[in-house]
């Protein structure tokens, strides 16, 4: 099931200096050769408690997202973890979650980013072969209880599956993951026995919002620590787990990269591309929206997001386009990020989610991000919140 089809390998060279951490500095350098990636169609708070009588489940209507009819603005943010690998370890704290959703929902958020998997095999556990060889129990009851919280707070999440973190060489199990995404095996045992799994088993909750694949691969293709891995072998992945979670739910598909620079044919490339991503799987490969991640260091490199459309960012305009990650504190540039929201909004971004809510990675906090999801729910509360309006 979901095979990979055998393709010649595109070749790139080389390449960026590491990017260490999500909100991590590095620089950045022309590179030649690109795929042949056109894209083609796509396929496809006083009171926070959400209207049960309404459908609430997101859908993709052309470069719009919609809730029931109504178009949905994601005022999001990142609350990657609370305590690096919650999820299935004796870390999960669930009044953390509840109480911080509270929070959230109170600031006029509505969609959340959430790392189910930062880099061990806590909760989901690989064979050296890159096989999966078991989905513990504990893993599912607390992603049950997360999910819970979120449909109570009316929280969309986006679920981010993976980070580059599990492939660096400093990561105990690196060799594993390495493996599970450069093999047939590996890679058809993830999606099989695991992402398959997880959206079939959350598919009747509306508050999953989206899968991220992974949190900025653009690492793992140029990072030695990460193991250098070929576009062919990540975009096989892609292209067989976006075609599953199609085939096995109503759950949209996206890949959290960390800049524009390998999701654009300006650039070095769009590798999440709808003709691409078919030519490896099946009809049914194909990314939902685009959810590129945004740091300042870019600027100099590919310009600045916020006061752009997305297609002068040089995004493909044919889906929704959300900056899936920038700093929740923007002073460093003399701004505020209620701008950037408000900016994005007016330019035709679907949504902004800053990093972190929760202040786990030293790029802000609540504190700093309220100012602007606040905002937006004063300026557009028939998009913010389409059930309650």
């Amino acid at each position: 099931m979901y095979n990979f089809k055998k393709i010649t390998a595109v070749l790139l060279s080389a390449v960026m200096l590491s990017g260490l951490t999500a909100c991590g500095n590095t620089d950045a350098s022309e590179e030649t050769g690109t795929p042949d990636t056109t894209a083609a169609d796509t396929s496809a708070a006083a009171d926070d408690t959400p209207d049960d009588s309404a459908d609430a489940r997101v859908y993709a209507e052309g470069n719009k997202f919609m809730v029931n009819g109504k178009e949905l603005w994601i005022n999001g943010v990142n609350t990657p973890w609370d305590k690096w690998n919650d999820f299935g370890s004796t870390k999960f704290d669930p009044e953390f979650w509840d109480t911080h959703f509270a929070e959230l929902a109170a600031s006029g958020v509505n969609a959340s980013r959430v790392w189910i998997n930062c880099s061990s095999m806590q909760g989901v556990r690989m064979k050296t072969t890159g096989e999966v060889k078991e989905v513990t129990e504990k893993h599912w009851q607390d992603v049950d209880k997360l999910f819970e919280i979120a449909e109570k707070h009316g929280i969309y999440i986006m679920a981010t599956m993976i980070s580059f973190d599990h492939f660096k060489d400093s990561n105990g199990s690196y060799e594993n993951w390495r493996n599970m995404i450069t093999t047939e095996e590996g890679t058809t045992s993830f999606v099989n026995d695991y992402i398959v799994p997880f959206v079939q088993r959350y598919d009747d909750n509306d508050y999953l919002w989206s899968i991220d694949l992974c949190n900025e691969i653009d690492w793992v293709y140029e990072n030695a620590e990460c193991g250098k891995i070929g576009w062919e072998h990540i975009c096989n992945y892609f292209a067989d787990a976006s075609a599953a979670i199609h085939e096995n739910s109503d759950v949209l598909v996206t890949a959290g990269m960390g800049m524009i620079k390998y999701n654009s044919n300006d650039y070095q490339g769009n590798y999440l591309a709808d003709d691409y991503l078919k030519s490896l799987g099946n009809e049914n490969s194909y990314m939902d929206f685009y959810s590129p991640h945004y740091y300042f260091w870019q600027k100099t490199h590919m310009g600045y997001p916020f006061d752009v459309t997305p297609e002068e960012f040089k995004l493909e305009n044919d889906r929704p386009c959300v900056i899936g990650e920038t700093p929740a504190d923007f002073s460093e540039i003399g701004k505020e990020v209620k701008e950037a929201y408000e900016n994005s909004y007016s330019n035709g971004w679907n949504g902004v989610m800053a990093w972190t809510s929760n202040g786990v990675d030293n790029c802000g906090d609540l504190t700093h991000i309220a100012p602007a999801t606040e905002r937006m729910l004063e300026l557009i509360p028939e998009k913010v919140r389409p059930l309650e309006n």
